[in-house]
């Protein structure tokens, strides 16, 4: 087969790569990009590929008559994701998978780190150097509060939140998750979303892993933000496009969030001039949270376990769109 990446590589990841496509021929963009959110140029050498490796353009994939198998070397499919797209795919048998198993964990870690952080009140520790004994201190040690027993809603559950899951079970925390299409395998009790405001006041921690896409969009707004209990805090490590931005920092100044923790937002990276940039208790990451030590040498190697997959007729791991 003759295979396509656009992925900017070096070092062990490029080595990796090349010798472990073979005896498949590997095609590598002129100009690869350095960002899954930028616009990859149409290199005219895709049109000779049955599979691409990254984030290929959508003029090149409509032009294209060969390609089999599009690998995506992000967790997000936003650009694929519309009725279009779909109904390319399906006419010409086009499957589309992502690398969301190489992201799942190092996400539910930074966001359980966020929910950690918050628990003990990191921010204001570490703002802090007021002297063993004073008020400040004794004020300091008394307000961090457990998370055990508090009650989480997850917001859009996937491989992230099976992951962050084992992660909050010491904590004997209430979990609940919301699913359009509860399959019943969860573990732990789903919601949807017509049944979502009659739970919002009970809750304790929202934490947001919504992909973007039409049904998303703008879906943390005003309403259900001011449903939430007094004091609640608001994660997010899905999408800034699902979340009513100008909403979350009305209620951060309000003081009815106790705080937001936010890895990504609506755009990135958000203007210094933003008003988030200045509402109390709103710590922001600059999408970030699937990033990891290694992390170029694990999306090669999940492309190449599907390559084998996908010349051998075995089931693909992460399709998102096609069989």
């Amino acid at each position: 087969m003759t295979l396509f990446s656009d992925l900017a590589l070096s070092g062990i990841a490029q080595s990796l790569l090349r010798e472990g496509v073979r005896p498949h021929t590997l095609i590598e963009a002129r100009r690869p990009t350095a960002s899954v959110l930028a616009k990859a140029e149409l290199d005219p050498a895709f049109l000779d590929a049955e599979v691409a490796f990254g984030q290929p353009d959508l003029d090149a994939i409509r032009a294209s008559t060969r390609l089999r198998w599009i690998h995506l070397t992000s967790a997000g499919y936003t650009r694929y994701d519309t009725p279009v797209f779909r109904e390319l795919a399906r006419e010409r048998s086009l499957v589309v998978t992502n690398s969301s198993l190489v992201y799942a964990q190092p996400c539910a870690e930074h966001v359980f780190a966020f929910l950690m952080a918050q628990s003990r009140c990191l921010p204001a520790q570490i703002a802090s150097s007021t002297p063993n004994g004073s008020a400040e201190w004794l004020h300091l040690r008394a307000i961090p509060r457990s998370p055990r027993g508090q009650h989480v809603l997850i917001l859009g559950f996937g491989t992230i939140a099976r992951y962050l899951l084992p992660m909050l079970a010491p904590f004997d925390m209430r979990v609940t998750a919301l699913r359009r299409n509860p399959r019943g395998d969860e573990g732990v009790p789903t919601v949807t979303p017509e049944q979502l405001a009659a739970l919002l006041p009970e809750v304790d921690h929202v934490i947001n892993i919504l992909p973007d896409n039409a049904d998303s969009r703008g879906f943390v707004d005003a309403t259900f933000l001011a449903a939430l209990r007094p004091g609640a805090v608001y994660y997010n490590i899905g999408r800034g496009t699902t979340t009513d931005q100008a909403a979350l920092d009305q209620v951060l100044r309000s003081g009815h969030l106790a705080a937001a923790w936010l890895d990504v937002t609506d755009p990135e990276p958000l203007p210094a001039e933003h008003p988030l940039r200045s509402a109390p208790n709103c710590f922001i990451t600059p999408h970030t949270a699937g990033g990891h030590h290694g992390e170029a040498e694990a999306l090669v190697r999940h492309f190449l376990a599907n390559l084998e997959r996908f010349a051998n007729g075995h089931p693909l791991l992460d399709v998102v769109i096609g069989r």
